[in-house]
């Protein structure tokens, strides 16, 4: 054989052994359709009717997710759709009674959110939708519900900041006609009503400039003090006894670490422990008690995942029935009847998607109701474990979080994606099945989740170790899990992006400022970049939490806090960022507002740094219509694909109405300058 013909020879082998090679992995890991993790569910939110006669439940409907009914027994193909929003539904729920179906709504994302019914019964012509009635028909408000009544189902009672912008009154409103009668006027910064069994108000909660809540019962038209808190602690009352003279409080102040479940008996106003977390780990999760019986279900708390605590046998008896027949997974009670015999019960994992079934308690009857993502059930065999994990941060505390590497993967050496969450106090990561993470690992990344300092659920001293931190010691929780990943082998060092939604936005930013050569690159998720701006434009609904906020990053009014907040913002350490940087933002995002993306957005760019910026002016905070889902992360897998070597899915997706290359502003013509500085 000639020199030619080998040459020929053994690139006609490598050809070979490459395709053989891309053969093997499609067939062991085929690169996932982003429609399966992002486009609209075929049916959620399933519900059952007060009687148990009809199933609510969330689907398609002119492309948007709206609100549909059936008669139990009939088939889902014969549903009828209720609602024709042209933004997608959050949530729904029955009236006691069935007679009306209930659901809030913005426009577009600003969070003005009204309060909407509809008669599920309601027949309209062929083609057409029942018409939903707006019971609170205000502009520029936001209407919260804070009791869906029992005794009487046709009325709520709501909150509405119609009168001033930053503090909400509490009003009666008629479900039927509309009415509203306002019970209290929040002259005196009001910001809890709570109401017992029998829907009497009895507690108010007043909440000071310095961030201090103080619990009042009522006494005829006297308020008196039964509790106290300060800005770094907790309280809220959970639930009632059944005679109505104790409520159940939630707390965890003074020597308190993790929040417990109280009692407090409100005519001596003796406390007494009910139970913390038995293994001394976790906050107390949440009470669930029944409406008949006025008792205890049970109580639970979240480690690593979430175990139940039983007080009522007969609900016990069910939950142990159901995991025996799902070894392995997950199980929640969606959706009950009015004689809690009749449920909708969720079954979900890491690694699976989620099933809804019907379960008759008496009968034991079970009947899978609905899949919301079948073809992603199809290709299950694909999706990638999540695994508990933890490390110590720069100054020894814990970290907990989860890691997810991808299937098929050694673990070993692979480019790594942290991704954020967003808060912080309060919200945290969990385990089970998350679109983002098996998204993600699909295209060949592990994933770490950080539960960073600040994050909710790991009591108290965990929590307020973040306040004054941002950028700091809240960062260093995010930096040592990637040097943790390193040290373990599981990353490449060269191929580490940061990456999450809105405080996970700002974490992405401050990695790429304060710790320029860590990351290969960055998405920000409507993050802030200046704190000084977001703390001048926070909703003036939030006016109560602002005490709160400025013990999180400083007080703008004093020396010492101007200097925190400018050492924290990443605007002013922009020079500083030299890795390649993809923003996402919402034009009406209320909360993180534009100028946040613009200013760091207008600070790279005129140091001709690298960073792309998709806008879309029909979002708020964080993407929900599926169309701008699926443009955000299209671009987000082309980005990190480019930059970090992973797959990516080259066809753009369909019909899409917003592309990078037509969204990104005119940032040439943009100024903004914070008022502190």
């Amino acid at each position: 054989m000639n020199k030619l013909s080998l040459s020929i020879f053994l690139f006609l082998i490598l050809v070979s052994n490459i395709k053989a090679q891309n053969m093997t992995e499609e067939t062991a890991t085929p690169i996932l359709d982003r429609e399966l993790f992002f486009g609209n569910p075929e049916i959620s939110g399933g519900q059952l009717s007060p009687d148990g006669k009809w199933i609510s439940f969330m689907k398609e409907y002119e492309g948007i997710m709206n609100i549909w009914v059936k008669k139990f027994d009939e088939p889902f193909e014969e549903a009828r759709p209720l609602t024709n929003s042209k933004r997608p539904m959050q949530g729904y729920f029955w009236s006691f009674d069935g007679k009306y179906i209930l659901y809030v709504k913005d426009e577009n994302g600003d969070e003005n959110v009204n309060i909407f019914a509809v008669d599920p019964m309601a027949t309209a012509e062929i083609n057409e939708v029942p018409i939903s009635r707006n019971l609170t028909p205000l502009k520029e408000i936001t209407a919260r519900i804070n009791l869906v009544s029992k005794k009487n189902p046709d009325l709520m009672m709501v909150l509405l900041n119609d009168r001033d912008k930053a503090w909400f009154d509490l009003y009666q409103l008629k479900i039927s006609t509309g009415e509203l009668t306002k019970i209290y006027e929040n002259n005196d910064r009001v910001t809890g009503f709570d109401f017992d069994w029998d829907e009497k108000l009895r507690i108010l909660s007043k909440t000071d400039e310095k961030g201090s809540t103080v619990t009042y019962k009522i006494e005829g038209d006297k308020l008196v003090p039964i509790y106290e808190t300060s800005v770094s602690e907790e309280a809220y009352v959970a639930g009632w006894t059944p005679d109505n003279k104790k409520a159940y409080f939630v707390s965890n102040k003074g020597d308190l670490n993790l929040s417990t479940l109280l009692l407090m008996d409100l005519e001596t106003l003796k406390i007494t422990k009910i139970e913390s977390d038995p293994k001394n780990k976790v906050d107390f999760g949440g009470l669930s008690t029944s409406d008949l019986t006025r008792k205890i279900i049970s109580t639970s708390y979240t480690d690593d995942k979430t175990t139940y605590y039983w007080q009522d046998k007969s609900w016990e008896s069910s939950y142990k029935f159901l995991q025996s027949k799902f070894p392995g997974r997950e199980l929640s009670f969606q959706s009950s009847t009015n004689d809690e015999k009749k449920l909708l019960v969720a079954i979900y994992g890491d690694k699976y998607a989620a099933e809804v079934y019907y379960f008759n308690v008496e009968t034991k009857e079970l009947l899978l109701q609905y899949v919301p993502r079948p073809a992603l059930k199809n290709v299950e065999q694909y999706l990638a474990p999540m695994t508990s994990v933890s490390y110590k941060s720069s100054d020894g505390l814990e970290i907990p979080g989860y890691l997810t590497i991808p299937v098929g993967s050694d673990g070993k050496n692979l480019p790594v994606i942290i991704l954020v969450h967003g808060g912080p106090k309060g919200p945290r990561d969990n385990w089970g099945y998350d679109s983002e993470v098996q998204f993600l690992a699909n295209r060949g990344y592990a994933v770490l989740q950080p539960n960073f300092r600040a994050s909710g659920g790991y009591g108290k001293k965990f929590l307020n170790a973040g306040d004054l931190q941002w950028g700091k010691l809240m960062q260093d929780d995010i930096t040592w899990g990637v040097k943790y990943l390193i040290s373990e082998g599981i990353a490449n060092k060269d191929k580490v992006a940061i990456m999450g939604g809105s405080y996970g936005g700002y974490a992405t930013l401050a990695g790429l400022a304060f710790t320029p050569e860590l990351y290969a690159c960055g998405v920000d998720i409507v993050g802030p970049s200046n704190i000084f701006t977001l703390l001048e434009s926070i909703p003036a609904y939030w006016e109560a939490g602002r005490a709160f906020f400025y013990a999180m990053v400083g007080d703008p009014k004093t020396v010492e806090g101007k200097k925190r907040i400018e050492e924290a913002s990443p605007l002013f350490s922009s020079d500083k960022i030299i890795k390649p940087l993809l923003i996402i933002q919402g034009a009406n995002d209320p909360r993180v507002k534009q100028a946040e993306s613009d200013q760091i957005v207008v600070a790279l760019r005129d140091k001709r740094k690298q960073v792309s910026y998709l806008l879309a002016d029909d979002e708020g905070h964080g993407f929900r219509k599926p169309v701008n889902n699926m443009a955000m992360y299209a671009e987000t897998e082309k980005f990190l694909a480019e930059i970090l070597g992973g797959r990516y899915q080259q066809e753009m997706p369909e019909n899409v109405a917003i592309r990078l290359s037509e969204i990104t502003v005119d940032i040439s013509k943009v100024t903004y300058e914070p008022k502190n500085k």
